[in-house]
């Protein structure tokens, strides 16, 4: 049993992570090359993708989605897609791609005469599954060695460790004074009602033996 309990508190705080590296923002140093707009119809892939915009039809099953082609400073490729967020999920209330594709458009430029951007975004990229980052923010920044400090990022997880931290101590508390003494009852019960069994058998046994 010890393995099991570990094992789903392994794939929980797993989930969790996954879960919280897939919707925070992060920010790449890029140099855009390009962008395009592009018909798409979701799949499997769906969960990755983000609601129609806001105002759209979000009853058809496939719209136009912007994307913004990148280099990053190590030299990779990296595509995002540009979407609305709305109100929904991650909560990000995000109405405004088609300006952020305007100033993307704006920000191209070549290997020769480069122009870096700080791209801040959320998701993950993944070629097998059509996966893109979705881009929330674009930047200019003054050259591809620009440090970014995540601090939204430092202060939720401090904030979220915090809160989880408050509420185990709290739950230990309430285990020691109110679970534990009643599960110290039933196992006292349990013990003295298989000595009462025991006793009856053995009562029972002298009385046939005594037949």
């Amino acid at each position: 049993m010890g393995y099991v309990k570990w094992a789903i508190i392994l794939i929980f705080w797993g989930l969790v992570a996954s879960a919280l590296h897939y919707t925070l923002p992060q920010t790449d140093i890029v140099r855009i090359t390009d962008t395009y707009e592009k018909r798409i119809d979701p799949g499997e892939n769906s969960l990755f993708w983000a609601q129609h915009d806001v105002g759209s039809d979000p009853t058809t099953t496939n719209r136009d989605v912007f994307f913004i082609q990148t280099r990053m400073t190590n030299g990779k490729i990296m595509v995002y897609r540009n979407e609305d967020t709305g109100w929904s999920w991650p909560p990000y209330f995000k109405v405004n791609s088609s300006n952020l594709q305007a100033e993307a458009a704006d920000m191209k430029s070549t290997a020769e005469a480069p122009k870096w951007v700080a791209l801040r975004h959320y998701g993950w990229r993944n070629e097998f599954l059509s996966i893109f980052p979705n881009a929330v923010r674009i930047k200019p920044v003054a050259g591809p060695d620009v440090r970014i400090i995540p601090w939204f990022n430092i202060v939720f997880l401090t904030l979220l460790a915090a809160v989880v931290y408050a509420i185990w101590v709290r739950w230990r508390r309430f285990r020691r004074r109110r679970i534990d003494p009643l599960i110290e009852d039933i196992e006292d019960n349990l013990e003295i009602a298989g000595e009462a069994i025991s006793e009856r058998r053995s009562r029972f046994r002298r009385w046939l033996d005594g037949r």
